[in-house]
């Protein structure tokens, strides 16, 4: 048997009930003056101040400045708030860019030199300040992953830090800490934990636990996206859908992500497409390219997706799962196509050239892609 490790937030507190301990978390962990990141749209619809309310009165602070597809820079000015507020522990409250951004900090903030020599894998040296993860969307996975990602704007680039330093303390997984999320959130988040379940499962990294995660995430994301979609204000679809970003988290956290990701960096990098958004975009394309290289992994997928494939040969049910994965994306009105989103087509070998360089994901691929290669997806999915 091959050898794989497991690594998750150390603590994971989930259910309706998981932010009300809130309080007793910090306590546990000496924390007694928070900082808490996340961005304006959570702190105007009230969302921040269900946090706030399970603070038992300590001191904190609110650092609202985070962006979509958060740049480098915002991380410099979170930390600066850090050190002026004289926090000692943080509180990520949001999707993946606030928490990302928490990561980022708590790492920053362990560290002697620039935030620049944190930026690969493993060159965190130490464990920083506490750092509780709160999602407010059901997507990201980036309460329980050891992975930062932010852009790099000069450079139009998606930089990562990748350290098992970064793995949050406590991960509090609450529905109501969803309901506010916006429909077309709702569905950019939903689809891309979808992408983190279909690519661990198929990533050359996948072990027996990663597959259990990843099959149970695609099942209840199939069946619960659409009704929180269609009805925001559905706790239960609410919260089977923060359940399955959870365990499509701890999946790809463990396995990795493949060429969906690394094909969709550079649209983010260059074109500020949300990250969920450039997966949806991407994703069809990419299971096509794969499927060859694993085709009976294909039909694990269509079963967990509901589709009838006893009668089908496993070339048949690969192809039912990717056009499952149309449909689905078409429900919850995915836009369809690079060229909706203004990208132009001659950018396509440079962005080819770009996500063929990164090796990290690619190399978790289950089928090798070249420069041309990729070349071809971006044009099926223009």
């Amino acid at each position: 048997m091959t050898l794989s490790a497991f690594k998750i937030a150390n603590k994971l507190l989930t259910g309706a009930g998981a932010i009300e301990q809130l309080d007793s978390e910090l306590s546990r962990l000496g924390v007694h003056n928070p900082l808490l990141v996340t961005d304006a749209v959570l702190v105007q619809s009230g969302t921040v101040a269900l946090a706030v309310a399970q603070l038992g009165g300590r001191r904190h602070g609110i650092f609202d400045r985070v962006q979509p597809e958060p740049e480098i820079a915002i991380v410099e000015d979170c930390m600066g708030a850090y050190r002026q507020g004289g926090h000692d522990g943080l509180i990520g409250v949001g999707g993946g860019s606030a928490i990302d951004i928490a990561k980022s900090v708590a790492a920053y903030a362990g560290h002697d030199g620039p935030l620049a020599a944190l930026f690969g894998v493993g060159l965190v040296e130490r464990k920083g300040p506490p750092l509780i993860a709160i999602p407010t969307t059901a997507g990201t996975g980036s309460e329980v992953t050891n992975v930062a990602i932010l852009s790099d704007k000069a450079a139009h680039l998606k930089k990562g830090i990748v350290s098992d330093y970064l793995l949050p303390d406590v991960a509090l997984v609450s529905p109501q800490m969803t309901l506010t999320c916006p429909r077309s959130v709702t569905a950019a988040s939903g689809v891309d934990a979808l992408v983190h379940a279909i690519e661990s499962y198929i990533s050359v990294n996948a072990s027996p636990i990663t597959d259990s995660l990843a099959l149970g995430a695609i099942k209840l994301i199939v069946r619960a996206l659409p009704k929180a979609y269609a009805n925001p204000s559905n706790l239960q679809a609410r919260e089977d859908m923060a359940t399955a970003s959870l365990m499509a988290g701890m999946a790809f956290g463990n396995a990795g992500v493949g060429a969906v990701h690394a094909l969709a960096y550079p649209l983010g990098g260059r074109f500020n497409i949300a990250h969920g958004v450039s997966n949806a975009l991407l994703l069809p394309y990419v299971m096509a390219w794969n499927k060859i290289a694993c085709l009976e992994r294909f039909r694990d997928i269509a079963v967990a997706m509901g589709l009838q494939v006893a009668q089908l040969s496993d070339q048949q049910a690969a192809e039912a799962a990717v056009e499952a994965m149309v449909q689905l994306c078409a429900t919850v009105e995915i836009p369809k196509g690079m060229r909706s989103f203004g990208v132009p087509e001659d950018a396509i070998p440079a962005m080819a050239a770009e996500a063929c360089g990164i090796d990290r994901l690619m190399r978790n691929n289950p089928r090798q892609l070249g420069a041309r290669d990729i070349e071809q997806i971006y044009r099926s999915a223009y």
